[in-house]
C-alpha cells in the first residue's frame, strides 16, 4: 500500500512547533514500525501552503510546498493573544480557509491543533459537528461559533472526518491515536515510551485553571460561583441559591447558564473536583476525608464523579500528579506523618 499522505497547512503566524510536532512523531513511529518488520514507510509528510512564503509565530521562516491533494490535512494553531484582532486575523487567512474547504470537499480528513479549530470553523467545516479546542479559549469559540457542539473537556474529538484537538500537546494525543489506527497498538505504545508522551490521557479537565479564563460579561455568574466556592461542602439546593441572589430558580438557571454555559450544579461539581485535585496533590488526607471536605458523604459517589471529570480515579490521580517533596529523609517523613504533621515545614506546594 502507498504511504498515507499527511499535509500540514502552514500560514502566517502559525506555531512552528505545531507544524512539525505530528510529522516528527510519525517519523519516530515509522522507524519503530520498521524495527517490527514493516517493509515501507506508512506516512509521507509535507508542509503545504497557498502562499509562496510563510513566517510562523516568533519569526521562523518555513519552507513550504504548493497545495496538493493529501489524505490528511493538519491545521496548526496560532498565537491567540488578548490583544489580537481575531476578526482581522481570520479575514487575512482567507486563502487558507479556501484551501481547507477544497481539501475537505475532495474527501481529505482535516485535523486542527489547538486554536486551529477557529480556522477550520471559519472555513465552515464544523457547523453541526462536535469539536474541541484549548480550554482557555473555549468560551470565546462557543460564542463565535454557536452552531458547533463544543466539548471543551475533550482532548481529541472526531466527527465525520473532521478532527479537533485541545491545546498544544494534544497534537501528540491525536498522533498516537493516528499511529494506533494505522500501525497498531504495539507501535503506538513504543512511540509513546520513546518520546516520553502520555498515551493514557482522556481529558484536558485536570489542566484547567479557571482563574485564567476571561470574565468579561459574566458578573452575575461570577458572583454565584464565588458563593458556591465559599459553600463548597454544603448540600446543593437550587431554591436556597436563588433566594440568596433574590431571583427565581428559573431566572437563576437562565442567567447563570447564559453567562457560564452550564448549570450552577455543574459548576459546583467542577469546583469540588478542583478542590479535591488540590488536596490530592498537596496533602496526605485519605480519599474518604477529601470526599467529605468537598461535600460528599459517599466516597464511592465522589470517586465516580472525580473520574468522570478527570478521566482518573482519585488514587490514580494522586499517584500521577502528587507534588513530590525532596526535603528530609524517609525516616523523618515517616515520623512527621505519624505525628500528624505535614511532610514539610512549611508544607511544600
Amino acid at each position: 500500500m502507498s504511504p498515507l499522505r499527511v499535509g500540514v497547512l502552514a500560514y502566517p503566524g502559525c506555531f512552528a512547533s505545531e507544524v512539525f510536532g505530528v510529522p516528527d512523531l510519525l517519523a519516530m513511529a515509522t522507524h519503530i514500525a520498521a524495527a517490527h518488520g514493516a517493509v515501507q514507510p506508512a506516512y509521507e509528510a509535507s508542509v503545504l501552503s497557498p502562499r509562496r512564503r510563510v513566517i510562523a509565530s516568533g519569526g521562523s521562516v518555513l519552507d513550504v510546498s504548493a497545495m496538493r491533494p493529501v489524505d490528511v490535512l493538519i491545521v496548526p494553531g496560532f498565537e491567540l493573544s488578548p490583544t489580537l484582532d481575531l476578526d482581522a486575523t481570520l479575514a487575512d487567512l482567507g486563502p487558507e480557509a479556501a484551501s481547507i474547504r477544497s481539501q475537505a470537499a475532495s474527501g481529505t480528513a482535516v485535523v486542527s491543533i489547538c486554536v486551529g479549530a477557529f480556522l477550520i470553523a471559519e472555513a465552515g467545516l464544523l457547523d453541526g459537528r462536535e469539536a474541541t479546542t484549548s480550554w482557555l479559549f473555549a468560551d470565546r469559540f462557543a460564542r463565535r461559533y454557536a452552531d458547533v457542539r463544543l466539548r471543551p473537556d475533550s482532548l481529541v474529538v472526531t466527527d465525520r472526518g473532521v478532527t479537533t484537538t485541545a491545546a498544544f500537546s494534544a497534537m501528540y494525543d491525536f498522533a498516537l491515536q493516528f499511529i494506533r489506527a494505522h500501525d497498531g497498538p504495539r507501535v503506538a505504545r513504543s512511540t509513546a515510551r520513546i518520546a516520553l508522551v502520555d498515551d493514557a490521557r482522556s481529558t484536558q479537565a485536570p489542566y484547567v485553571d479557571s482563574a485564567l479564563i476571561p470574565t468579561v460579561g459574566r458578573e452575575f455568574s461570577l458572583s454565584v460561583k464565588r458563593w458556591l466556592d465559599q459553600n463548597l461542602s454544603a448540600r446543593y439546593d437550587l431554591p436556597t441559591l436563588a433566594q440568596e441572589f433574590h431571583v427565581s430558580t428559573r431566572t437563576m438557571l437562565r442567567r447563570f447558564g447564559g453567562e457560564a454555559g452550564e448549570t450552577p450544579l455543574g459548576y459546583l461539581q467542577t469546583a469540588r473536583v478542583r478542590r479535591a485535585r488540590h488536596l490530592l496533590e498537596t496533602t496526605d488526607k485519605t480519599v474518604a476525608s477529601i470526599a467529605a471536605d468537598v461535600g460528599y458523604r459517599d466516597p464511592g459517589a465522589f470517586s465516580a464523579l472525580f473520574a468522570r471529570h478527570t478521566g482518573r480515579r482519585p488514587r490514580e490521580y494522586r499517584a500521577i500528579f502528587r507534588r513530590s517533596c525532596d526535603r528530609g529523609g524517609t525516616e523523618e517523613l515517616r515520623g512527621r506523618r505519624e505525628e500528624g504533621l505535614p511532610a514539610c515545614d512549611p508544607p511544600c506546594v
